[in-house]
């Protein structure tokens, strides 16, 4: 075999063993911050583009129900799908494209009860009783549409704005957007509620085409959110050090060789990352240094909210150290995906999410941290008025709703509509790729003019498409 290949190979397998203990995968963001921003046109390998405009947001917080909480039953009412329950679809709402061909199924109403909630009289469903008490910051979105009609489509687009893989999430386009406020934590961070698989897994916070280094980390669920961050027992710092320095020593010297290979810079980074994580890190996650009032707003003390409230809870703390974009997935392994029994489902999943999330909000809020940190909540789509095997709802990606609060948005406000069945968005309509730019623009960034060139065309996070929706901040 060749000699080149044989030191390739017996390098990698170093690198391998000798790096999968240390921090495990603790980060990969520090050259982001490194690099001085720069005009897309330079030709710098890691170019930024500088803000087009004031930002009003700094940083991102998105709760992601993963497998697609049905928002007929949350924010959406809809009369006629009760009068009409147990009929079928009228023609008038033609053909319709479902996963399971439920379109010619029975309409199955809503079991929910619904009240107008603050000064602007926002609805929402008994299911969120929590979250009811924060709809004057809240901006409802009700005419949300996407393209993937399955999980694995719908989850990749809502993450990266295209139903096809590979190419960056927009926490990674923030990430080399904006690099991060703090030298010594990641600058996207990605955390879920169990140990199921997401749909796609770490494919959701990949940095596709672009570096390594702007992929995001996820944090362990349970109270170690970090494993491996202290140094092992008996070694000291001179030691780690000169443990350090060795290693990078090895890889740059292969870097240098294999130019092309981003995921050794990455790795580069994430060893003198987490050199210093060691030391700002611990603070960060320490949960237990929170009041035991501020534990109890998250509902850390009842078993139902204690691992979402946790999570809720870490993303205040790491904003508040300038971390960019937290992304939490609930219901990891797509268990909001209620095809039957939606009743209990929901039921559940509201129960667990639904004091967490509004206390994220007011905890933000109380902190000055609200009008600064852009907090969206949504899944990948919604569910259909048909019923599937009875008591469930099929996927909807035609029309379903989402919702951002602070970062500058308009609160108390309910945007677009769907059809008078809750099928399809009609008016004020808002594509994933509108969503995005509109989460760009409100971090100060351009999805026209954020580019990535990859193999000689310019990459833009929107695939060249979406707007920004002013009325998001002009009520």
């Amino acid at each position: 075999m060749n000699p080149e290949r044989l030191s390739s190979i017996a390098r990698r397998r170093f690198l391998q063993t000798g790096g999968a203990g240390f921090v495990a995968t603790a980060a990969t963001a520090l050259l982001a911050d490194s690099v001085e921003p720069s005009a897309v046109t330079s030709g710098h390998k890691y170019a930024r583009t500088v803000s087009q405009f004031p930002a009003t947001a700094k940083s991102v917080i998105f709760l992601f129900m993963e497998g697609g909480p049905s928002h007929i039953d949350l924010f959406d009412p809809k009369p006629l799908l009760n009068q009409l329950s147990g009929q079928r679809l009228p023609d008038s709402f033609g053909d319709v494209i479902t996963p399971m061909g439920e379109s010619r199924s029975p309409l199955l109403a809503s079991q929910r009860r619904w009240q107008r909630h603050g000064e602007a009289g926002t609805w929402v469903s008994d299911w969120l009783p929590h979250t009811a008490q924060c709809v004057d910051d809240i901006a409802v979105i009700r005419s949300c549409w996407a393209d993937g009609i399955n999980h694995s489509s719908g989850v990749c687009q809502m993450n990266t704005c295209s139903i096809l893989g590979g190419r960056p999430s927009l926490g990674s386009w923030v990430s080399y957007g904006l690099g991060s406020e703090n030298d010594n934590l990641p600058s996207f961070i990605v955390m879920q509620d169990n140990k199921s698989s997401v749909v796609n897994g770490p494919r959701n916070w990949s940095a596709g085409f672009m570096p390594a280094m702007y992929q995001g980390v996820r944090l362990n669920e349970g109270s170690e959110p970090i494993p491996n961050l202290n140094p092992p027992e008996g070694s000291g710092l001179s030691q780690q050090q000169s443990k350090l320095k060795l290693l990078d020593r090895l890889n740059r010297d292969f870097a240098d060789q294999h130019p092309e290979q981003s995921e050794l810079d990455a790795r580069i980074a994430a060893y003198e990352l987490a050199f210093r994580m060691q030391a700002q890190a611990p603070e960060a996650v320490a949960i237990d240094e929170e009041t035991a009032e501020t534990q109890a707003l998250y509902g850390m003390d009842q078993k139902e909210t204690a691992t979402f409230g946790r999570m809720c809870l870490l993303s205040r703390r790491l904003v508040e150290r300038g971390v960019r974009f937290v992304q939490l997935y609930h219901g990891a392994g797509s268990k909001w995906d209620a095809h039957s029994g939606i009743e209990a489902n929901h039921s559940g999943l509201c129960r667990a999410s639904d004091q967490p999330i509004a206390a994220l909000l007011k905890d933000l809020k109380q902190r000055g941290l609200l009008d600064q940190t852009l907090v969206v909540w949504g899944g990948e789509f919604g569910r259909t008025p048909m019923s599937e095997k009875g008591n469930g709802r099929d996927h909807n990606p035609t029309g379903f709703t989402m919702w951002m609060a602070g970062g500058g948005v308009h609160g108390g406000q309910t945007i677009g509509t769907t059809d008078d069945l809750g099928l399809r968005a009609v008016e004020d309509r808002l594509h994933v790729h509108d969503l995005h730019a509109s989460i760009l623009h409100l971090l100060g960034l351009d999805n026209r003019q954020l580019t990535w060139f990859f193999k000689g065309r310019p990459e833009r996070p929107t695939v060249n498409e979406g707007d920004f929706f002013k009325r998001l901040v002009t009520g």
